[in-house]
């Protein structure tokens, strides 16, 4: 993994998308050369439209990245690549549709798009095939030691048994710590009578996960690590590694001590500054974009239900105080009088038809748009939950209060990664990222919120 301004990338999406960008413009020649079938038109073109080439292989990778083609979790068969490599390629040809009209000097003929189109779907599917099939191989698949065998340990099989494992590091075993209850089966228990510094040598491990969590008394192995160390071995904490690889931070692994020395928690004027303008910005270009779908929509519930179109509703914002969110009602009129606060279920009978809709794809959000402008809210950050639910999770959850140290947002690092959430258990789970995205935050994280929430959009992902 790379670690830019503190979110972590994976070194296999870096990798394809360095292979995809160059094959990308080798692509665009080799379609003009096809096209004119002229060699020196191929070579003149080199410098004349080189700018042309650049945007055009950014257009297509921005495209797939919305589609969610770089989801280092999403599934990564023939059939999963062709059914999103589709859709991108149809949008990329809208975009350099638009680009070519906004600018001219980067105009090219419909012919040669076309032809570079039809090669560059070609091409990218066949490049993914094959890059997946040799990623399956484990090929650059780090190896890892596991100090530990309890439950935290155990937690670490079931990220092995995902279908993105190989792009992660391969666990070669572990090692008992004394008093330590066993929770992984027997037959990966290696023996330690040789000490660490030789079971890294055998079993050419790279890495040491330190996954328990009695660290005191002589019997922990620090001097061992310590060598380790000193001989290029990285060794990271348990919260660490979730941190790193699943992107959230595990509530089962988490302690005070970490947090406070672990870095990130950026709550400086300057990221303050740059995440206002960024927000009014993103709200700006969206209401543009948005206008008519919001027309639409508050059309189509007048026609369902009548009004009133919108509803307000209280929620916990910074600090933990309250503010009146805005939205676009999705269920029926009164849907909880004289009765408490509820979780949203699947298939909600509260639900009007419209509203399942536009709850689906977000819609319903939209208006909230003004409590970004009025400064109660940020484009991106964690979701704003009702006082009632607050206030039981509070009681239930350690750290829940975390997440109310930045303003909640209308997409974020949880809504964009785990389902809307129903249950004091999906709380928990949402919570893992919401945690992650305030230890984190930053304008790039923001940016693969934004385009990750594309994604969510297009395919209905997690609304109810």
């Amino acid at each position: 993994m790379l670690r830019i301004y503190n979110h972590y990338i994976s070194r296999y999406t870096v990798l394809l998308v360095s292979i995809e960008f160059l094959l990308l413009i080798a692509v665009f020649y080799l379609g003009i050369f096809i096209r004119f079938n002229d060699q020196g038109a191929a070579i003149d073109s080199l410098t004349l439209l080189f700018p042309a080439v650049i945007v055009y292989a950014l257009i297509i990778l921005s495209s797939m990245a919305v589609i969610g083609m770089y989801q280092i979790d999403s599934r990564q068969n023939f059939k999963s690549i062709l059914f999103r490599l589709m859709p991108s390629i149809i949008l990329s040809f809208a975009l350099m549709t638009f680009v070519f009209y906004l600018i001219p000097a980067l105009y090219l003929g419909r012919g040669v798009l076309i032809v570079v189109m039809m090669l560059s779907f070609c091409i990218i599917l066949a490049e993914r095939t094959l890059f997946f099939k040799w990623s399956s191989l484990g090929v650059l698949q780090p190896r890892a030691l596991v100090l530990g065998i309890g439950e935290s340990a155990r937690e670490l099989i079931c990220q092995q048994e995902d279908n993105s494992g190989y792009r992660r590091p391969k666990i070669v075993g572990f090692v008992p710590f004394y008093g330590e209850e066993r929770c992984v089966p027997a037959s990966d228990v290696l023996a330690s009578g040789d000490g660490l510094v030789s079971l890294v040598t055998q079993y050419n491990v790279s890495e040491i996960i330190i996954a328990t969590q009695e660290r005191r008394g002589g019997s922990f192995p620090i001097q061992e690590l310590l060598e380790c160390k000193m001989h290029g071995i990285r060794v990271t904490d348990i919260a660490t590694f979730f941190e790193r690889e699943k992107g959230h931070i595990r509530m089962d692994s988490l302690y005070p001590s970490w947090l406070v020395f672990g870095g990130g928690f950026d709550q400086s004027l300057f990221r303050s500054v740059i995440k206002r303008v960024f927000d009014v910005f993103a709200c700006a270009i969206l209401l543009v974009v948005a206008i008519p779908i919001m027309i639409f929509t508050a059309i189509l519930i007048l026609i369902e239900d009548g009004g009133p179109i919108f509803y307000q509703q209280e929620r916990v914002g910074k600090g933990g105080g309250a503010f009146m969110v805005l939205k676009f009602r999705s269920m029926k009129k009164n849907a909880e009088k004289d009765q408490a606060p509820q979780w949203a279920t699947e298939n909600d009978s509260r639900v009007t038809r419209v509203g399942g809709i536009i709850r689906k794809l977000r819609i319903d959000e939209l208006p909230q748009i003004l409590n970004v402008l009025k400064n109660e809210m940020s484009f991106v950050g964690p979701r704003p939950e009702r006082p009632y639910f607050v206030d039981s999770l509070c009681a239930k959850v350690p750290y829940y209060n975390f997440r109310h140290t930045i303003k909640p947002g209308i997409t974020g690092w949880a809504q964009v990664r785990y389902p809307y959430g129903s249950s004091v258990e999906d709380a928990i789970e949402n919570l893992q990222y919401d945690l992650y995205y305030v230890k984190n935050h930053s304008l790039f994280l923001d940016v693969i919120i934004l385009i990750d929430t594309v994604e969510v959009v297009l395919f209905g992902k997690g609304g109810r």
